[in-house]
């Protein structure tokens, strides 16, 4: 019997008769789920769980800027300038969802906010990066499926004559029923590029907790390194998928974006390679050990001094 590709229902807005805005709910989860996550990690750390609920509580308005003004400038920034009111208008998309806001301009503007928070405080930035940067992997893999219930940042056209073979190189890559149901949009399917992001943000913070938190000689800074190289990486590949991206002439900004932060993180990582004297690994840092850290920086140093004579 031949699928009746045409009864499938889009995903459900309610739940008990009630509508659910289901983009801003799993935003706000991934939000509390990566919070409480960095808050286990900075007890380790030494870094108060007050310090990290007042960066997330204050830097979130901030991110959310950050992310509409990244989405104006690179839409239609000449269109803004004349539609002044539309900046902070944004409209609906599919179930309760608000279209109008870009990723790059959240992290920058998140990044750019702690550096200011964290030297008013009197805190180091970048071992703070490195635990904030292993939650945005979680915030991201929530808010995407956020993307899939409103049925937006979905892919092209998936390979297929018709829609029975479109659907069968779908279910060929293992991909539950339910989101298969869910990318049948506009008569077509789709690839599900929310999964894709989804998996390859859900290894790369496997990779981030499991492998490179229990590294020695791993720089304080380089797991918020790895997050970036890491998601921008994927993201050069999935964007090309995509078929809502924003555009700088023929090219897509987000893939631009992810090429020259690959390019920057790396050189600056090297750089810290080889120029830096005191060196500290994250499996040292505790920011109320603070004669600990000097201790290993100067051990370290010497070390590398010892070999350099040699």
């Amino acid at each position: 019997m031949a699928f009746d590709h045409y009864s499938i229902v889009a995903p459900n807005p309610y739940i008990f008769g009630l509508p659910v805005r289901w983009y801003g709910f799993l935003i706000m989860l991934g939000v509390g789920v990566a919070l409480l996550l960095s808050i286990r990690e900075g007890k380790k750390k030494g870094i108060s769980s007050e310090l990290l609920i007042d960066l997330v509580t204050f830097g979130l308005p901030v991110c959310i800027a950050g992310a509409r003004l990244y989405f104006i400038v690179f839409n239609d920034f000449g269109w803004y300038l004349r539609n002044p009111a539309r900046i902070f208008g944004f409209y609906p998309s599919g179930f309760g969802g608000l279209a109008g806001l870009a990723i790059h301009g959240g992290i920058i503007a998140a990044v750019a906010f702690a550096w200011w928070y964290l030297k008013k405080k009197d805190v180091p930035l970048l071992p703070v990066l490195d635990i904030v940067g292993v939650g945005f992997f979680v915030g991201q893999m929530m808010g995407r499926f956020g993307n899939f219930m409103n049925q937006e940042a979905y892919g092209s056209v998936v390979p297929g004559v018709d829609l029975d073979a479109q659907r069968e190189f779908l279910t060929s890559l293992f991909i539950p029923e339910f989101i298969v149901n869910g990318m049948f949009i506009n008569e077509n399917y789709h690839h599900p590029t929310f999964l894709y992001e989804v998996l390859w943000n859900l290894v790369g913070f496997l990779i981030a907790v499991f492998v490179l938190r229990k590294l020695s000689k791993l720089l304080i800074g380089e797991i918020a390194a790895f997050y970036a190289v890491w998601y921008s990486f994927g993201r050069i590949f999935i964007e090309s998928l995509r078929t809502d991206s924003l555009m700088l002439g023929d090219l897509r900004v987000a893939q631009v974006i992810s090429i020259a932060a690959i390019v920057v993180v790396l050189a600056l990582v090297a750089w810290r390679r080889q120029k830096e004297k005191e060196m500290i690994y994250y499996a040292d840092f505790n920011l109320l050990d603070k004669g600990q850290n000097k201790a290993s920086r100067k051990q370290e140093y010497l070390k590398q001094q010892k070999k350099q004579r040699k």
